[in-house]
């Protein structure tokens, strides 16, 4: 092989190393907005069971007898700390989900209970429950919109040899996986001792 032809060679093999140099910035970049959206998620996920506690105690001062439904919401509870220590954004969005449907139960019990439903600390957590699920769903958005633009950018060539040499690998999505996650919840008022209104 001949000097020239050599060059040659060595131009088109170092070319696509050359344009692929250049995506490297990008997908750190992109991988870190995902990374401080995700933090968020957790942040407002955090919030979320730290009201918890405060909302259940109301509850069981009005309604003791419920004592099923304070167990569901404790371990959805803890099912959702763990998700987030986990840091697994699929499992944070379950367990976020099965949450939102055992606090739905509990939420139901202050129709069978008048007294409780004008309880102004359980109206204040009602409410502060809901500006952070308003929270969770603004840091979710921000996040699967980082995750799209971060998961687009390694799969474009010529970012995907960067990304294949890097070991940079797609990221998952906050949203519901599981089946049983998605189901709706019910409430039956005959059970546990409440009334219907």
């Amino acid at each position: 092989m001949t000097l020239p032809m050599r060059r040659i060679w060595l131009v088109a093999l170092a070319a696509p190393l050359a344009l692929t140099g250049c995506g490297y910035n990008t997908i750190q970049k992109y991988d870190e907005q995902a990374q401080a959206a995700k933090q968020q998620i957790e942040v407002q996920l955090q919030r979320r069971a730290d009201l918890i506690p405060n909302l259940v105690n109301t509850v069981k001062g009005y309604a003791a007898q419920e004592e099923a439904i304070f167990v569901k919401v404790a371990e959805a509870r803890a099912g959702l700390l763990g998700a987030v220590k986990g840091g697994d954004a699929a499992a944070m969005a379950d367990a976020n989900q099965n949450l939102t449907g055992a606090l739905g139960r509990l939420l139901a019990i202050s129709e069978a209970y008048p007294q409780l439903k004008s309880d102004q600390s359980f109206l204040r957590l009602q409410d502060e429950l809901a500006g952070t699920e308003n929270r969770i769903a603004v840091a979710r958005t921000d996040y699967n919109g980082a995750v799209q633009t971060y998961n687009t950018y390694i799969r474009t060539f010529p970012q995907v040899l960067t990304a294949k040499v890097t070991g940079a690998k797609e990221r998952t999505y906050f949203e519901v996986t599981s089946a049983a996650a998605k189901e709706v919840p019910t409430v039956d008022f005959n059970k546990g001792g409440a009334k219907k209104p």
